[in-house]
C-alpha cells in the first residue's frame, strides 16, 4: 500500500518547493500541479518526492490524525 503524505509548502522556486510536516522538511518536486495556483501555506500530498494534488488544511490534519493512530497501533510513536 501506498501513502500520500501531507505536508506544507514553506518555499517555492520554479518547479521545486520545500514542504514540512511534523517537523520534518523534503524537497519536493511540484511538475504535476504546475496547472495549479500553488503559494506558500498551501498544502500538498506528497507521494515519492513528487506533489500530486492540492488538499485543504482541515484535510491535511485529518489524514495526520490517522496516520497517528496507526503509527501509535503499531508502537511506532
Amino acid at each position: 500500500m501506498c501513502l500520500g503524505i501531507p505536508m506544507q509548502i514553506q518555499s517555492i522556486d520554479g518547479f521545486a518547493a520545500r514542504c514540512a510536516a511534523k517537523g520534518v522538511e523534503r524537497e519536493v518536486n511540484l511538475f504535476m500541479l504546475q496547472h495549479e495556483p500553488l503559494a506558500v501555506g498551501d498544502y500538498v500530498v506528497v507521494h515519492l518526492g513528487y506533489a500530486m494534488d492540492r488538499i485543504s488544511p482541515s484535510a491535511a490534519a485529518a489524514a495526520w490524525e490517522v496516520y497517528d493512530q496507526m503509527l501509535a497501533a503499531d508502537g511506532a510513536t
